[in-house]
């Protein structure tokens, strides 16, 4: 239960569940106190009606003795039933009670009963002797709950002084009590509305505080993580989700606008290069013909070689190739550079067929071997041997360019990974590309960092490896989109 919805309504219960526990406890504890007082009240009452009913009934028998009519014979029954009545209500007192003096007052009301019963025995039996001594016992006995009466009834205001300072005791506890819920009632509850407020503020000043840095254009920061109530924590995963998405949006936005930057580099030097295309694949077709036919072989094979790659490289930039094209331009590229260097210079080629269908950006190739071939061999005396070798390995095609020229030094080979000595050295020069361009064209285009390789001594010569992933989703839909 972390929703503000049901924190509330737990709070709530609990308040009002409280609450109601301490009214019924305080209700029946007042209850039971008023009961005692009525029932003290109520002893006091048939106590002073017995007492005046004894009188009564004396009188009537009384009355009766000294002039036996019917009138007063009915006054007499009128008065016995009364007491009776009276009488039961006591002894009902008594068993709930168990007092020795309260049974012994019943014996005695009963023995006045027994009296006056007799006397008007007697006197319906003309026997004047027995009911005036039974009548006399029954004065005695009359006088006597009066007596008792009184001493009872003073004996229960003993006990009620008790049940009223119990009761004004009482009433101070409740006081109390009452002050004491009231004081703890407001102090739990400033607990729970500062607990409660920092639940839903502190997570809120948070989110605020990461929304402040958003807008001034930070994007840092750690995962915001919230545990404390449901809503809450709904709003910083969406938090987390929306810069997460904002920094993936900003980075592909940022690939793209390199991408484009090394496209419209790469479209410069294609414009550079494009002086006439038709006037020159036309007066390098006619050379290569005219040399044909003065049995010039190898100047017709070179012309041909300088027309393939001229063609190749003045083609759309912007479209991928299969590996096996790349591998093409650079056997031509090859023979351009034999008949250069003659036997300074060897090429070698270790090609698994099998692995020349993969999709590869434009022109990427060349600039390594150009590299290769003019800063890495061609500054020794005796030249060196350029190896192409490309192979399969479990997820990746390998294209490994390997020379035993020159070498670079460290400070050369950090170079190479900084952006600002992208055009400072090592392009080729038939591209006008450098190393650089071609590793970050190559991660723009299969989505992946680690797309190459280079190990290096000075003396002992270069190698430089490219990493084609076999499957790259991206990869495909560029040449999809690039082909339609």
């Amino acid at each position: 239960m972390k929703s503000i919805r049901s924190k509330l309504i737990l709070y709530f219960s609990v308040f009002i569940l409280l609450f109601n526990l301490v009214s019924f406890s305080v209700f029946f504890s007042s209850n039971k106190l008023m009961n005692d007082y009525h029932a003290s009240f109520d002893e006091f009452f048939v106590l002073n009606s017995i007492s005046q009913s004894s009188t009564k009934l004396y009188e009537a028998s009384k009355n009766y003795v000294m002039s036996p009519e019917s009138s007063y014979l009915d006054d007499y029954y009128d008065a016995l039933g009364q007491l009776k009545e009276e009488k039961h209500l006591i002894e009902q007192q008594a068993q709930n009670q168990m007092r020795v003096q309260l049974k012994n007052y019943l014996n005695l009301v009963n023995a006045f009963i027994y009296q006056t019963e007799l006397t008007i025995g007697f006197v319906l039996r003309d026997d004047i002797e027995r009911y005036t001594a039974h009548l006399k016992e029954a004065q005695r006995s009359a006088n006597y709950i009066q007596n008792t009466t009184l001493e009872l009834i003073d004996m229960e205001l003993t006990g009620y002084q008790e049940l009223y300072k119990d009761l004004q005791t009482r009433n101070d506890s409740f006081r109390l009590f009452i002050l004491y819920l009231t004081l703890t009632t407001v102090i739990i509850t400033i607990f729970i509305a500062i607990h409660f407020s920092r639940e839903i503020s502190r997570p809120i000043q948070v989110l605020s505080q990461a929304s402040k840095r958003i807008s001034a254009g930070d994007f840092s920061g750690e995962e915001i993580k919230i545990h404390s109530i449901e809503e809450l924590k709904i709003l910083a995963t969406s938090f987390n989700q929306m810069r997460t998405s904002i920094q993936n949006l900003i980075a592909e936005i940022k690939q793209k606008s390199e991408q484009e930057k090394l496209m419209k580099e790469l479209e410069l030097k294609h414009l550079q290069n494009q002086i006439n295309p038709h006037f020159l694949f036309n007066t390098l077709n006619t050379v290569s013909k005219t040399a044909y036919l003065e049995d010039a072989n190898l100047t017709s094979n070179l012309i041909n070689s300088i027309a393939s790659m001229l063609r190749y490289s003045l083609d759309d930039m912007k479209r991928t190739v299969q590996l096996k094209d790349e591998v093409a331009i650079i056997h031509a590229y090859i023979r351009i550079q034999k008949t250069r260097f003659v036997e300074r210079i060897t090429f070698q080629t270790q090609i698994d067929e099998s692995c020349l269908d993969i999709p590869i950006p434009r022109l990427t190739l060349q600039p390594i071997i150009e590299n290769a071939c003019l800063h890495g061999v061609e500054p020794k005396e005796d030249g060196g041997v350029i190896l192409l070798h490309i192979y399969a390995t479990e997820r990746n095609i390998v294209v490994e360019v390997r020379d035993d020229g020159v070498g670079m030094t460290k400070e050369q080979l950090n170079n190479l990974s900084k952006e600002e000595h992208v055009n400072e050295e090592h392009t080729g020069h038939s591209t006008g590309l450098g190393l650089r361009n071609v590793i970050r064209r190559l991660q723009l285009f299969y989505q992946k960092e680690h797309v190459f390789e280079i190990d290096s001594t000075v003396g002992k010569g270069t190698t430089i490896k490219l990493l084609l992933p076999k499957k790259s989703g991206t990869a495909s839909q560029s040449q999809e989109a690039n082909d339609s």
